[in-house]
């Protein structure tokens, strides 16, 4: 193996393929970047088992051949050195990777290749694709309702509903629902349902942040893998295996209450109420208040701690129903407001102890549903 690439585009390549590095592992290959020759380019790989990012970058190829050196301190080194190129050679007999860049020399022990977990090729199965934009959205919008703890595995990943040229994402945590639907630009030929590890949704909406063309996914006929190929980087994931909760049971289809509201009112109300509501059990209350012929109505956000005091704060706001109390949890509320871009939101309530749902005004593609907290009032 001996070629020479550009020391900017290979951190760049090792930063991306430097997620999937497991970092607690029990296979210490794991830890370990592979490095092969491919068609006059330079291919960079890791995995953690669960998800592997396999990276293209062009090179400058004299003599094929592949190597695993430690991650870790291949990147920090490259990460060190000057923008210029940087020659890469291989002697076969000692398993040892040579560096050269400027006037830096490294020479890294490394592990045969042979000895790196087979990344999986998914080239059959449902594939379709949907454009960076529509994507990230979908990701932004669900990824935080998704749960953290293990307890019920299939609730740390996302649903994801292909079904023609629609794909619906859903995650939630038991305490909130969100539900996104974005267009996909190639429809698929069957409905499929997958649940795909929160993680790997995370590590993708990092990866597309420069892509520009629609990114090409792929699930495997048994459902237990999907390929995401993005232009110059491929993602495969192990998929979660289970039922997601028929979540469309727990929108509620109707309201007593409903006020529409500035998003950025709303969300700055909810993070000064938060401050106080932290010794509260993150506790923030509303009170929606209908106007009169001649005053708008409000929505009074409100929090309370024993030790500290309290804050009250109001908002305008266009009501429609009755009066209305509800209390949620403050976190929940601004999370759910942080990734809104527009400029209003409708929050539908029906009693204090059934879910508010909150909807953007002037899309329909998205629903998000968060359980109240239970309070003295």
């Amino acid at each position: 193996m001996k070629l020479s690439c550009l020391q900017e585009n290979l951190n760049r390549g090792l930063s991306v393929v430097g997620r999937a590095v497991a970092i607690r592992t029990t296979l210490p290959i794991t830890n370990n970047v592979l490095l092969s020759t491919d068609q006059s380019r330079l291919k960079l790989v890791a995995t953690n088992l669960e998800m592997a990012i396999s990276c293209w970058i062009g090179a400058k190829v004299e003599a094929e051949g592949a190597i695993t050196v430690p991650s870790r301190l291949l990147t920090e080194f490259i990460n060190s050195l000057p923008s210029e190129k940087v020659d890469i050679s291989l002697s076969p007999e000692t398993k040892t990777l040579g560096l050269k860049c400027a006037r830096f020399e490294a020479r890294i022990s490394g592990v045969d290749a042979k000895d790196f977990p087979p990344i999986p090729k998914i080239d059959e199965g449902i594939t379709t694709r949907v454009e960076v934009d529509a994507l990230r959205q979908g990701i932004n919008h669900v990824i935080f309702a998704a749960a953290t703890e293990e307890s019920r595995p299939v609730l740390t990943g996302i649903d994801a509903q292909f079904d023609g040229d629609l794909l619906t994402l859903a995650a939630a945590d038991g305490f909130r629902l969100a539900v996104y639907k974005l267009p996909l630009a190639v429809p698929v030929t069957e409905k499929t349902e997958v649940i795909i590890p929160s993680r790997t949704l995370a590590e993708l909406n990092r990866l597309i942040v420069d892509e520009e063309e629609a990114i090409e996914i792929t699930v495997n006929p048994k459902k237990s893998q999907i390929l995401f190929r993005l232009k110059n980087t491929e993602l495969v994931s192990q998929l979660v295996q289970g039922t997601f909760p028929q979540y469309t049971q727990l929108i509620p289809q109707s309201y007593i209450t409903r006020a529409v509201v500035n998003v950025a009112e709303f969300l700055r109300a909810t993070k000064t109420a938060s401050i106080f509501a932290r010794d509260g059990s993150g506790i923030v209350r509303l009170v929606i208040t209908p106007g009169g012929e001649l005053t708008p109505g409000k929505i009074t956000v409100s929090a309370r701690s024993e030790e500290i005091g309290d804050d009250v704060g109001d908002i305008d706001a266009i009501i429609e129903g009755e009066e209305a109390k509800i209390a949620f949890n403050g976190k929940y509320l601004s999370d759910v407001l942080g990734v809104l871009h527009e400029a209003q939101v409708a929050l539908e309530t029906t009693n204090p102890s059934s879910p508010g749902v909150i909807r953007p005004v002037g899309v329909d593609n998205y629903v998000h549903v968060i359980m109240p907290m239970f309070v003295q009032w």
